[in-house]
C-alpha cells in the first residue's frame, strides 16, 4: 500500500515510556496519535461496567464489538496527551489505573477482542500520517508501517517509572508490587496465543533504561525522516 504519509510503528512492554514518547513524536511529526493500548483499557473498563467478568470470553468480545460500532471515543488532549470517552463519559483517567492495565492484558488475550478492534485501528492508519502505539502494531495491525520501533526497558526500570508515576498521581503503590505486577504482565503479554508482544523483525530496537524522553524522541524522528526521505 502506497501512503500519502508514512505510519510509524511503536511496540513495546509495559512501562518502556511509549506513551509518552508516541506523544512526543506524533507532535514533532505533526502525526496522530493512536493509543491502541488505551482503547483495550476501556474494554476492560466497559466490561467491568457492566457487570461482564473478563475471563468471560464471549461476552467481553461483545463489549469490544459494541466499542467498535461506536461506543468509544478518542481525540487527542492538551499537551499530546489523549482523551477517551465510554458512552460520552470521559474515561481518560479512569483507564489508568493498576486494575485497568491488569484488565488490559487479560482481554486483549483473546481473539475475537482483538479481531473486533483490528478493522478500528487499521483504519486510522490507511491514510499514513500516525503514530500507532501498542504492542502488536508492526506485527499484527499495520505490518507494513514504513517505520517500526520496539521500545523497551529493564523491567526494574520500567516499575520504578511506573511506581513513580503513580505516586505523582496521589494513587498509593509500593515498588516490589509494581516490579512483580511488571513482570507478570511481560510474562501474560509475550506468551498470549493471539498475537503476542515481540518486535517485528524489522523494528529499530530502543532501549530506555539510560536515555532521555527527549534523547528518545530526537532518536525516533531522525530514524522515520531518514528513512522517508526527510519527510515529513
Amino acid at each position: 500500500m502506497v501512503r500519502p504519509s508514512p505510519v510509524v510503528a511503536l511496540d513495546g512492554p509495559a512501562g518502556a515510556g511509549k506513551s509518552t514518547v508516541a506523544r512526543q513524536v506524533a507532535e514533532a511529526l505533526h502525526f496522530t496519535l493512536v493509543d491502541t493500548g488505551a482503547i483495550y483499557r476501556t474494554v476492560a473498563l466497559a466490561a467491568q461496567r457492566a457487570g461482564v467478568d473478563w475471563a468471560d470470553t464471549g461476552a467481553v468480545a461483545r463489549v469490544a464489538h459494541r466499542l467498535a460500532e461506536g461506543a468509544l471515543r478518542m481525540e487527542a488532549g492538551t499537551s499530546g496527551s489523549v482523551r477517551v470517552w465510554l458512552d460520552g463519559d470521559d474515561v481518560s483517567l479512569a483507564i489508568r489505573t493498576p486494575e485497568m492495565s491488569r484488565g488490559a492484558s487479560q482481554v486483549s488475550a483473546i481473539g475475537e477482542v482483538r479481531l473486533a478492534l483490528l478493522a478500528l485501528q487499521r483504519r486510522a492508519a490507511v491514510a499514513g500520517g500516525v503514530v500507532l502505539e501498542g504492542r502488536d502494531i508492526g506485527t499484527v495491525v499495520v505490518p507494513d508501517a514504513e517505520a517500526k520501533f520496539f521500545v523497551t526497558a529493564s523491567p526494574e526500570v520500567r516499575a520504578r517509572r511506573r511506581h513513580d508515576e503513580l505516586l505523582g498521581r496521589g494513587v498509593a503503590s509500593d515498588y516490589e508490587a509494581t516490579l512483580a505486577e511488571v513482570k507478570a504482565r511481560d510474562e501474560a503479554d509475550s506468551t498470549r496465543a493471539v498475537a503476542p508482544l515481540r518486535a517485528a523483525d524489522d523494528a529499530i530496537l530502543v532501549d530506555t533504561s539510560g536515555l532521555s524522553i527527549e534523547q528518545v524522541v530526537a532518536q525516533i524522528v531522525g530514524h522515520v525522516r531518514q528513512r522517508t526521505g526527510g519527510a515529513p
